[in-house]
């Protein structure tokens, strides 16, 4: 069995694509407290994604359901 190097140096729009095909989530939440009194409290939730794959992933959790198509009222 042969041991292939392979060169893993990758341009800026490969690993764009990468990101948008997969997805990428990153979530954090933050707490300051000084002597048991919270005076500051950060939650976030970044996700980065093309479209079709967040709804491949909306759809998957059920999320779509929430995003109803408007009806034109009738006049």
């Amino acid at each position: 069995m042969a041991v292939e190097k392979v060169n893993s140096s990758s341009s800026l729009a490969e690993v764009v694509d990468r990101i948008l095909d997969k997805g990428i989530v990153v979530d954090a939440w933050v707490r300051v407290s000084l002597v048991g009194i919270e005076l500051l409290a950060i939650e976030a939730r970044i996700v980065i994604a093309s479209v079709e794959t967040y709804l491949k992933y909306a759809e998957a959790v059920g999320l779509t359901a929430q995003a109803a198509v408007p009806t034109i009222p009738a006049v």
